[in-house]
């Protein structure tokens, strides 16, 4: 007979110490893909500013671009923070402790890298086509992060704990 949580799915048989080790195995997991998006971003950002037509820039697009430069720093702070946590607290006991503050850390990279990425898609679209063009494309961007990072997994969970689990036994099969 198989335990089940309040959405009948299998219960797992961890002590509290091994859920620990699995969830900071998937924060690790999930901080390198977030890192790895910060590290081409930042990567763009900063191969720009080398090319023929980056003087060609406004004060508006100036700014703009050395703020973006401040989030991809910021974004691999705080992307970093998380694992210098970790060897700080090592054989400490404090386990508990490095999970929640790394679980913090990677939800606020990823509202970095969020308005990073909008950010970025702004700045080529106002180069590109002109200031009301980037000011939408911004403003596009940062709803299509919203609505794919918060508002759809929120509908999702809901929808999970009203009984709604057709996403979860498609996953399974």
């Amino acid at each position: 007979m198989t335990v089940e949580d309040h959405e009948g799915l299998p219960l797992r048989n961890e002590t509290p110490t091994e859920k620990l080790d699995r969830n900071w195995s998937e924060i690790l997991q999930e901080m390198r893909v977030a890192q790895t998006a910060t590290q081409i971003i930042g990567g763009f950002l900063l191969a720009i500013a080398f090319q023929q037509r980056f003087g060609e820039l406004d004060p508006y697009g100036l700014v703009l671009y050395l703020v973006l430069v401040c989030l991809a720093g910021l974004s691999t702070a705080i992307g970093l923070a998380p694992v210098s946590e970790h060897r700080l607290y090592f054989r400490h006991r404090l386990k508990g402790r490095v999970v929640a503050a790394g679980n913090r850390f990677l939800i606020a990279q990823l509202v970095v890298i969020a308005l990073l990425t909008a950010g970025v898609i702004g700045l080529i679209f106002d180069f590109v086509l002109g200031r009301t063009a980037g000011v939408v494309a911004l403003v596009a961007g940062l709803a299509m992060l919203t609505v794919t990072w918060i508002v759809l997994p929120r509908i999702r969970v809901k929808a999970a704990q009203a009984g709604d689990n057709d996403e979860i036994a498609d996953a399974d099969s």
